[in-house]
């Protein structure tokens, strides 16, 4: 069986709308597929239904944008209840510093000489629940600055480069708890990628652990040979689920294609029946896993 359970559609900065991003998912021989998209579930019901369609199995999720010792890291979070308020109004303001960070990175860009305005962004963003640094990143490929995404990031949108702009962010040990009343269940994306890996210790997983999370993302391009390996005993260490995942972004991230990473089925078994149980604690009715 072949799983995926790290994947963006245009609901948040991926290009695929989410049938689409399920319809490539099956082209490419996955079994399952999650939908994990930014801060936002919005993309939920019509992956699912194309899902059933194409008899993909389907799960849930979304990746958070939260912080931890001043690095930003991203937690996953699957078959969790969107309905639970507290979650919704932090997703909330989540998604509102996305957008409201726009005109201070479109007057850097402009200080050093690249006219971008909001409307070239919103032109590129689609339906995106919030207009973002990929969106960004999108419309100066538009323009003819830069090649593409990964160029637009190292040269102006990235952390210290000259039109990135700080914004707000969930506290990582608060939403690994939310998620929890919440239903679901929580994996940090790439923990060693990026600039995670200053701030997530094996000994910063155990603390997290001991307060309920569920996995770490082992198997991500982010992560080399030697990163994987011990990354896998940390989690094999703690009784971390470890899960494996493309990240895929449709045609806005390069080297990461549907399937090239991949969770095993007994590491989904695990964090389906911890899903379970966390929505029996919860006493609330969060989405299930459809499996083919």
């Amino acid at each position: 069986m072949r799983i995926d359970l790290h994947t963006h559609s245009d609901r948040s900065d991926g290009t695929d709308d989410p049938r689409a991003l399920m319809q490539r998912a099956s082209e490419a021989g996955l079994d399952v597929v999650a939908l994990t998209d930014h801060d936002t579930s919005d993309g939920w019901d019509d992956a699912r239904s194309a899902a059933h369609d194409l008899d993909l199995g389907f799960v849930a999720g979304i990746e958070i944008s939260c912080r931890h010792a001043g690095a930003g890291v991203h937690l996953l979070a699957y078959l969790v209840d969107p309905g639970y308020q507290p979650l919704r109004h932090e997703l909330g303001r989540i998604l509102a510093g996305r957008s409201s960070r726009l005109p201070a990175t479109l007057g850097r860009l402009r200080k050093i000489g690249i006219e971008l305005d909001a409307a070239d962004v919103r032109a590129v963003s689609g339906p995106a629940a919030a207009v973002g640094r990929p969106h960004v990143a999108d419309a100066l490929v538009a323009k003819g600055v830069v090649a593409n995404r990964d160029e637009a990031f190292d040269r102006y949108l990235a952390h210290g480069r000259p039109a990135y702009v700080d914004r707000y962010a969930a506290e990582l040990e608060d939403m690994v708890d939310m998620v929890e009343r919440a239903g679901g269940v929580t994996v940090i994306a790439h923990p060693w990628g990026r600039q995670s890996r200053s701030a997530l210790s094996a000994d910063v997983l155990a603390g997290l652990t001991a307060r309920g999370l569920t996995g770490v993302e082992v198997d991500h391009q982010d992560h080399d040979v030697a990163a994987r390996q011990e990354l896998r005993e940390v989690a094999d260490r703690l009784g971390l689920v470890a899960t494996g995942a493309s990240d895929f972004h449709g045609e806005g991230k390069l080297d990461c294609p549907l399937g090239c990473n991949l969770t095993a089925p007994d590491q989904l078994e695990r964090l389906l029946v911890a899903a379970e149980q966390a929505a029996t604690r919860s006493g609330r009715a969060p989405p299930r896993a459809v499996l083919p």
